[in-house]
């Protein structure tokens, strides 16, 4: 009897993983860069951040559908190695953008903290 119980509670286990790990992501959209930055999801919206030694970019996306950014803001915060750099970052078009002169490489650490709609999101990205 132990036997079924041990196998019963291993199968419960792995389709409750598997429930978890299927109920993540059931939307249809990708989460692949559209302009060579990184992407990460935040509440259902994909932020893709492209950082240039001359320019910041972000790009954002309900359901893979770029979203009205004409009213939103954006500040992100760099760190490369001991430096931070805060950039305030502006609607330009279909993105927010700032540009000036910014430190940014591979391993550079960046947050966002960006307002569409009213609604404030923090998203999290690691150069490449």
């Amino acid at each position: 009897m132990k036997t079924h119980a041990t196998i019963a509670a291993i199968s419960l286990t792995f389709a409750s993983a598997a429930f978890a790990a299927g109920g993540k992501h059931d939307h249809a959209h990708e989460h692949q860069p559209m302009h060579g930055g990184v992407v990460v999801e935040v509440r259902d919206m994909d932020y893709e951040l492209v950082a240039k030694p001359e320019a910041i970019q972000l790009h954002v996306r309900d359901h893979g559908k770029p979203a009205d950014v004409s009213k939103a803001s954006a500040k992100v915060t760099l760190l490369t190695g001991a430096e931070k750099q805060e950039v305030e970052l502006q609607p330009a078009g279909d993105r927010l953008q700032a540009t000036g002169s910014f430190k940014v490489g591979p391993g550079t650490k960046a947050v966002a903290v960006v307002t569409v709609n009213g609604k404030a999101a923090t998203a999290r990205f690691t150069l490449k």
